[in-house]
Order: structure tokens, then sequence, then C-alpha cells
């Protein structure tokens, strides 16, 4: 466990250390940052013309159209449950804009390539195709939708906490990535449709949209969650365990791969195969994933019911925080009161990112007392601090009431015994407890880190 400080640091104080060497310039943030840029939208250029070049400029937009309907919902079902510790959203957008460019390019290009190979190293094109679709296909869009999660796990690790982080990063890849597949698969269906001249329900584009967007939207979701669950273990893994942070991401990585391989051969299992599958293999585990996720959210609510009130007797809380910040409906209503009292949308902002520093701390320390703490422990948990003591004129309230409006009742039974002022005794003057005051600066004796 890292290192703590004797007492918490009053907020503006310096938190020390020496000045910064100065970084070369590949190290600086916007080189890194328009490197990236530039490298997606290269990336989307080449996939564009791929796609619009196999499907046609009509075949395109209708299949932009089409694949564009799934990915609202699907995103706004990751960002709910990334409601405790809501990550940034460029991280977010990172991910989709490489799985919709990145990933689906080498995918298109690696799969191509090695269908191609394998149909003239064994002149055999449709084992060659139903080889391509149930091994190679799976490895390859695996693994390029999990370059992202590796890369928001190693450069983004702040944000990087848990399963649900993991759940999240890899749900929007794999939605970015459905989403260009979808514009193929699609607009390749509606330029054989115009050829056969189908129309209506009895059209491929019909059957293809019923099939992808309709019945298994999750489908790629489904597969690189459970490498995004990997990660996520080893996330919560302390930094001495090297062979569980290694080998559990592969794991994930290989159950994602077997998923995907099983759901591409469904077709290859016989008439109703497909359905057997989808019945029997892919809806359980959809809604096993789906009950972990919400257990895991529900299990961060209680941990940072259980962490925070040890910075509320050291000062840097009220009392009523903790409870308010570990349920959601309470920080929704703190949001909502902040904005009606205190200045609108400013003031609601505040209040989210004070209950986002919050839960981070909570994390933080959680990690901390299991001993999974990094070595930043004590400059991010001093960094964290000072961002909530920053924000705490406009939260504080806000949270106060919330939590006034959201407290279970407690029942109060009559004493058996009788009370002053009642049965006949004469009434006693009523003694009101003296105000309390909380410190201008958190309590310096109380060390609200030492277990």
């Amino acid at each position: 466990m890292a290192t703590c400080p004797p007492y918490p640091t009053r907020p503006g104080e310096p938190a020390g250390g020496g000045a910064l060497r100065h970084a070369h310039w590949w190290q600086r943030k916007w080189v890194r940052y328009g490197a990236l840029i530039t490298l997606l939208a290269l990336s989307g250029l080449v996939i564009l013309a791929l796609v619009r070049q196999q499907t046609g400029t009509e075949g395109f937009l209708v299949g932009l159209g089409l694949a564009v309907l799934p990915v609202p919902l699907l995103i706004a079902a990751f960002r709910w449950l990334d409601r405790v510790e809501p990550g940034p959203w460029r991280n977010l957008l990172f991910c989709f804009a490489w799985g919709a460019c990145a990933a689906a390019l080498i995918a298109i290009i690696a799969n191509s390539f090695a269908t191609k190979w394998i149909a003239t190293a064994t002149a055999d094109p449709s084992s060659a195709d139903t080889l391509g679709a149930t091994v190679i296909a799976p490895v390859v869009e695996e693994s390029a939708k999990a370059a992202a999660v590796l890369l928001v796990f190693l450069f983004r690790r702040r944000d990087f906490t848990g399963i649900v982080d993991g759940v999240v990063v890899a749900g929007v890849t794999a939605t970015g990535f459905a989403f260009t597949e979808n514009i193929l698969y699609l607009g390749t269906a509606f330029g054989t449709d115009q050829l056969s001249g189908d129309r209506g329900i009895a059209s491929v584009t019909a059957a293809t949209f019923f099939v992808r967007v309709v019945m298994s939207p999750f489908a790629h979701p489904l597969f690189t969650v459970l490498t995004g669950i990997g990660f996520g273990i080893s996330a919560l893994s302390a930094e001495r365990q090297h062979i569980r942070r290694v080998l559990v991401p592969l794991s994930g990585l290989l159950l994602a791969m077997g998923m995907h391989a099983t759901w591409n051969g469904s077709s290859t299992f016989g008439e109703y195969g497909f359905f057997v599958v989808y019945a029997m293999f892919m809806v359980p585990a959809f809604g096993l994933l789906t009950w972990l996720v919400i257990w895991t959210r529900q299990r961060e609510l209680k941990t940072v019911r259980e962490e925070l009130p040890a910075y509320a007797v050291a000062g840097w809380l009220a009392p009523t925080e903790p409870y308010a910040l570990g349920s959601m409906r309470a920080r929704r209503m703190a949001r909502e009161y902040a904005r009606r009292q205190f200045g609108g949308r400013p003031a609601a902002r505040a209040v989210a990112q004070y209950e986002a520093y919050a839960t981070s701390l909570a994390f933080l320390r959680h990690r901390g007392r299991r001993g999974r703490a990094n070595a930043d422990f004590v400059v991010r948990e001093r960094e964290l601090l000072h961002e909530l003591w920053r924000r705490r004129d406009v939260a504080r309230p806000a949270l106060d009431h919330a939590a006034r409006m959201t407290a279970p009742p407690v029942p109060v039974a009559a004493p058996p015994w009788p009370v002053y002022g009642v049965y006949g005794y004469p009434p006693q003057p009523a003694r009101t407890a003296p105000p309390v005051h909380y410190p201008a600066a958190p309590y310096p004796a109380y060390n609200p880190y030492r277990t």
C-alpha cells in the first residue's frame, strides 16, 4: 500500500515536488493527439472508400441510414452503466472512432487477404469462405477491437478503474465496429435487391436489417465486452500480480473470439442453427452479462457509501454526503436542485463534477485499503480532495437537500414510561443542541487513510 501522509493536506497548500523536466517535442500532448486524430481520419477515409466501392454510392447511403439507427441506443445504454463514475467523453469518442475506422479497416484488409490466400492454397473457395468467417474473422476482428481497450488501459489508466469501465470502453468500441460493418452488409444487400428487383419485406435488405439491427444489435458489443471485463479485473488487481494482470485480459480475449466464432458458424449448423445458437447461447449470455454489469454498478455505489465517511469525519465532506453520493436518485436530485437554486446548468455541472471526483476518491481509498493502490496514490488523493474543496459551496447544500429528501423514514415507537409534558407531568422547557460549526479547513488531527 502506498505511504500516506499523517493528515489530509489543507486545500491550497503546495503538494511538493520539483520542477518538471522539459518534454521532447514528440512527448507533447498536442503532438500525440494530432498523430492519433490523423491516423483515425486517414483510416476513416480509406474505409469509406472501400465500403463505397463495394456497395456503390446509393447502397452506401441506404446502409448508412439504416446502420445508424441502433447506435444512439447502444451508446446511451453504455453511458447509463457509466453514470456512477462517468469517464470523459473523449475516451468514448476515441473508442467509437477506433472501432468504426481503424478496427474496421484492419478487419476488411486482413480478412480479405486471409480468405484469398486460403482459397488459392486449397483451391476450394467455399471452404475458404467458411474458414474465414469462423476462424479468421473472429481472431482478426476481436484483436483489432481489443487494441482500443488496451490503449485506454495503458494511457488513460486513471479513467480505467474496474469492470464497468472495461465494459463501457469495449462496448463503445464494438458499437463503432458494428456500425461500419452494418453499412457494408446493408449496402451490399440493397445492391442485390436492385439487381433482382426485390422489394419490401421479402427483400434481402429487409432480412439483413432484421437479423443485424433488430435481433442482434448487441452481438459485437457482447463479444468485446468479455475482453473489457478481463481488462477490468486486471485493473482491480495489485501491481505485483503480474501474471494475473496479463492472463486475465488474454482469457477474456480468447472467450470473445470463441463466442464470435460460434455466432459466425451458426449458419453452418443446419437450417435452424442460427435460431438455436441465438436462443440457447446468445440470449442467455447477454442476460448473464447484463446482470453482472448491473450488480457491479450497485456494488460501486456501496463502495462509495462505505469509504467516504472517513473523509466526512475529517471535515472534507458533510456528514450527509456519503449517503447522497451512494444513491443515484439523490445525485440526480442534487443536480436538479443546484440548477434551480444556484445558477442553472453551470451549477448542475459543478455538482456532477463533485459527484464524479468523490466517487473516484472512494474507489481510490478502497484500492488503497486492499493494498492495490498505485504509486501515485498520495498525489491522486490530494488532487481529488482539492477538486472537491473547490466545488463545496455549491455541491454541499445540493447534496444535503438530496439526502434529506431521499433518506428513508425512521420509525419511532412511543416509550412505555411517562414522558415530561405527557400523562399529567408539567411541560419542561425545550433544550436546543448547540450549533455545529464545520471547520474552515479540514480537521488536521484525524487521519482518514490509516486502517
